[in-house]
């Protein structure tokens, strides 16, 4: 079991089993999303993830053009998890909202011809222009 949580705790979200992959991403809207360079999902099979406590949900389009529906605390803000319309039998979760420090490297970096030039990752690890 994996926990996440909001910054305030009052959203949890509780993920069984191991993560099916985690993905950096480079585009605009998760870059908005998280204030940050890039956001970083971890995708669980859908039915393995679990939220407790109010919530609230902003779908949007992503750049495939498919809606994400994301569900944050009404309380705090903190964006917890996701669930991409392109792939309902996932749902993300932000990897910083995992208090465990050994997550593994993510597998891949998406939008990449996005990414800050200053940004610089392994060379094993995949990357889409996407």
């Amino acid at each position: 079991m994996k926990e996440a949580s909001c910054s305030c705790g009052q959203l949890r979200v509780t993920c069984e089993g191991d993560p099916l992959k985690a993905s950096i991403c480079h585009c605009d809207a998760c870059r908005k999303r998280t204030g940050s360079a890039f956001g970083i999902a971890v995708f669980f099979p859908r039915a393995q993830v679990s939220a407790e406590g109010e919530e609230r949900v902003f779908t949007r389009p992503a750049d495939s053009g498919r809606n994400v529906t994301f569900h944050f605390c009404p309380q705090c803000g903190s964006n917890v998890w996701w669930e991409p319309e392109r792939m309902p039998d996932r749902a993300a979760v932000a990897l910083g909202a995992f208090a465990d420090p050994d997550f593994a490297m993510p597998d891949q970096s998406v939008s990449d011809a996005r990414r800050y030039k200053w940004i610089e990752f392994p060379d094993a690890m995949e990357k889409r222009a996407e």
